[in-house]
């Protein structure tokens, strides 16, 4: 099995290939409906993530909503 190194939110990440937005999601835990996804500064909608493939060199950012009142 291969490996690419990706940036998540400016931090490098090594993570099996191929891979999708949605797999990288759940590899570091998150639930989608929880996060907004920028793929190399293209807001992915949730519908998305479990199509589109990351690529070696591509830049992620993570935002995670926080609920409280």
């Amino acid at each position: 099995m291969s490996e690419m190194e990706i940036m998540v939110n400016g931090e490098p990440r090594r993570l099996p290939a191929p891979a999708t937005v949605s797999d990288l999601l759940q590899h570091l835990g998150l639930d989608p409906r929880g996060v907004v996804v920028e793929l190399n500064r293209k807001i992915i909608r949730r519908p998305q993530l479990g199509e589109t493939v990351l690529s070696d060199g591509d830049a992620v950012e993570l935002v995670h909503f926080v609920g409280g009142g």
